[in-house]
C-alpha cells in the first residue's frame, strides 16, 4: 500500500463541495484508475467547481473549454499556422493540452466538434498534419453534460460514452448542505486560496498502487458473471463489452484503496458498477439511458458463489 492517505484529499475536497462525499469518492477513484468521469446534471449542481476542485487539491494544469454549437475541432486540439520565416506549418497546441480538461456541457457542441476528444481520450495524442503530439501526464477528461431533454444540445455518440470510465450525477444538496452553501463564503473564492495536498507525482504513485490491488480468481468470476448477465438480459439493447469488464476491475481497485485496503472486494465492484456501466447500456427498443433500479436489480440477479 502507498504511504500516501487518500483521506485528506477528501476532506478538504468536502469543504468546498457541501454535502457530495460519494460523488467526491467516486471522482477521486476514477482519477486514480486512470479514467476519464463524465458528470450528467443540471445547470448550477456544482459541475464545474467540483473539476476545478479536483485540478487544485492534486496540482495538475488545468484548462476549461466551452463547448458551444460553434466550436470546432481546432479550437480545442490546435491549429497549424504558417511560419514566413521557417517557410513551414508549425503546429500551436490547443487547450486540449494540459493535465485536466474541463470539457463544460460537452453535448451543447456538434458530433464532429464532441469527435475531436476521441484520440486524445484514448491515446493520450494529437495527430496534426501526419504529426503525433503527446499530451501531458497524468491526462484527465471530466466532462459535464446537460439533460438531454434540455435544448441545444446533442447525444454523445456511443464511441464518446465508451471513453468516459465513470457517469456520476450530483444532485440538489440535502437541506442541511444547501443552508451551509447560502450561509457561507462563494466557492470559487474559497477555491483561490485552495491548496494543493497532492502533487502529481504523488497521484501516479496512488495510480500504481491502484494497480497492484489483488483480485482474487473469484472476484474476476462475478466481474463475468456481471458481464454475461448485462449481454444475457432481454431488458438491455446490448450487454458490457470486454473493455467495460477492465474498467469495472480498475474502477473496483481504486475504489479499494480510497477505503486503505490492498484487495478488492464484491462491494467494491458493485459501489461502481452502477457509474462505469449505466451509460453503457440501453434499454431494449430505447434510446434513454439505464435507470438506476435497472441496475440493481441486474446486480442483484447475480450470485456471490
Amino acid at each position: 500500500m502507498p504511504q500516501i492517505d487518500v483521506r485528506p484529499l477528501l476532506e478538504a475536497a468536502n469543504r468546498i463541495i457541501l454535502g457530495k462525499e460519494h460523488s467526491l469518492r467516486l471522482a477521486l477513484a476514477c482519477l486514480i484508475a486512470r479514467g476519464h468521469l463524465l458528470i450528467e446534471d443540471i445547470p448550477g449542481v456544482g459541475k464545474t467547481i467540483l473539476a476545478h476542485t479536483i485540478a487544485q487539491l492534486v496540482g495538475l494544469e488545468f484548462q476549461r473549454i466551452q463547448f458551444t454549437s460553434d466550436l470546432l475541432p481546432a479550437d480545442i486540439l490546435g491549429v497549424s499556422i504558417f511560419d514566413a520565416e521557417q517557410h513551414s506549418f508549425r503546429f500551436h497546441p490547443g487547450p486540449v493540452f494540459a493535465q485536466l480538461i474541463l470539457a463544460d456541457e460537452i453535448n451543447r457542441a456538434t458530433p464532429k466538434t464532441q469527435s475531436a476528444l476521441l484520440e486524445t481520450m484514448e491515446e493520450h495524442q494529437v495527430t496534426a498534419d501526419g504529426q503525433t503530439f503527446a499530451l501531458p501526464s497524468p491526462f484527465f477528461v471530466i466532462a459535464t453534460q446537460n439533460p438531454a431533454d434540455q435544448i441545444g444540445t446533442f447525444p454523445l455518440p456511443e464511441s464518446q460514452l465508451d471513453r468516459f470510465l465513470m457517469r456520476i450525477e450530483l444532485g440538489y444538496p440535502d437541506r442541511e448542505a444547501e443552508r451551509a452553501l447560502l450561509m457561507g463564503e462563494d466557492r470559487r473564492r474559497m477555491l483561490e486560496r485552495l491548496a494543493p495536498v497532492l502533487q502529481p507525482q504523488d497521484l501516479q504513485a496512488l495510480q500504481r498502487a491502484a494497480d497492484a490491488i489483488t483480485v482474487s480468481p473469484r472476484l474476476i468470476d462475478y466481474t463475468q458473471s456481471l458481464l454475461a448477465a448485462s449481454r444475457q438480459s432481454p431488458d438491455l439493447r446490448n450487454g458490457l463489452s470486454p473493455r467495460a469488464g477492465l474498467g469495472l476491475l480498475a474502477a473496483a481497485r481504486a475504489w479499494a484503496l480510497t477505503d486503505g485496503r490492498d484487495y478488492a472486494l464484491p462491494e467494491d465492484l458493485q459501489a461502481v458498477f452502477p457509474h462505469v456501466a449505466g451509460h453503457r447500456l440501453r434499454i431494449a427498443g430505447e434510446e434513454r439511458p439505464v435507470p438506476a433500479e435497472t441496475l440493481r436489480a441486474l446486480i442483484q440477479s447475480v450470485k456471490l458463489d
